[in-house]
């Protein structure tokens, strides 16, 4: 099982996803595809999300039972953990050091 979800990218990128996956919602795409696919639409993701940003998620024999990759600027990044990739949130923007959230 692979997920794919974007913000912000280009049309003509959501309709070149468009042709391996079925896109469920704007910008949520799902299918199930080899692993040599999986590559071949992630490099189509680098070349075409422009400002946007892009996270590819699937199946895999890892503990967690899942992989991910992200692309672009977005407030949510991965970082692994004792051999476990987890995704760690970066401050809001004009937040400065030091100041607390506002919620």
């Amino acid at each position: 099982m692979l997920v794919i979800v974007t913000e912000n990218v280009p049309p003509r990128l959501r309709g070149r996803l468009g042709l391996w996956l079925v896109e469920v919602r704007a910008g949520v795409y799902v299918g199930d595809v080899s692993k040599r696919v999986r590559e071949m639409i992630w490099h189509n993701l680098e070349a075409g999300v422009e400002d946007g940003n892009a996270v590819m998620a699937w199946t895999s024999s890892n503990e967690s039972g899942f992989d991910f990759l992200t692309l672009g600027t977005n407030r949510r990044i991965p970082v692994e953990m004792d051999g476990i990739k987890l995704v760690s949130f970066l401050p809001p923007e004009g937040l400065s050091e030091g100041e607390e959230y506002p919620f």
